[in-house]
């Protein structure tokens, strides 16, 4: 209850927020330079309040993008650098729409093959993905809900996604020397 007491009230304020025509800026420092990207609390005021209770309780302080596929995204937000799982919050309602594309440059949670079941972990789009994007209401069709765009450090991006990677603890596609987010802040 307190759970869902808390995802309300992040709600109407980045409602409120959108309502006064400014969505909410968030910096992140990695280890490879500076990402700043536009939470869309207008389209996604959910998914928004979610990212922002991880960032204002500096969750995603130290951990790393663990998965990285060059010609498709970049995922990061729930393991350190020893590859070990985070704690986190409960999962929220996925809120893909057919309005909301994967695009390049654009966030989008990362979940399982539940639909909701999105919880920390997110990605960065590198080229439009078309096929991650919410077409029906099935669980194959429901997408993976977007909700943030790089603004600017695309370039960080870019070169986020040629370090060398490789297979760790079971898992693919992580890179050999750790992508740390430093910190992630709001502006």
């Amino acid at each position: 209850m307190r759970s869902l007491f808390f995802t309300l009230i992040f709600t109407i304020s980045t409602v409120a927020t959108a309502t006064e025509g400014v969505n909410p800026v968030v910096v992140m420092e990695t280890n490879k330079g500076t990402v700043k990207i536009e939470l869309w609390a207008d389209k996604a005021p959910i998914t928004v309040a979610n990212f922002l209770r991880y960032t204002d309780n500096k969750f995603y302080d130290g951990l790393v993008f663990h998965r990285i596929i060059p010609g498709f995204m970049i995922q990061g937000g729930g393991y350190n650098s020893d590859l070990l799982e985070q704690s986190t919050y409960e999962p929220i309602k996925n809120e893909a729409t057919a309005e909301l594309k994967n695009n390049r440059g654009t966030l989008a949670m990362a979940r399982t093959q539940v639909v909701d079941s999105a919880s920390s972990q997110f990605f960065i789009n590198l080229v439009d993905n078309n096929f991650l994007d919410h077409t029906d209401q099935t669980a194959r069709g429901f997408g993976y809900a977007v909700f943030a765009e790089v603004i600017e450090g695309m370039d960080i991006v870019d070169q986020i996604a040629t370090v060398q990677t490789g297979s760790q603890r079971g898992h693919q596609d992580v890179p050999v020397e750790p992508v740390v987010i430093i910190s992630v802040t709001r502006e």
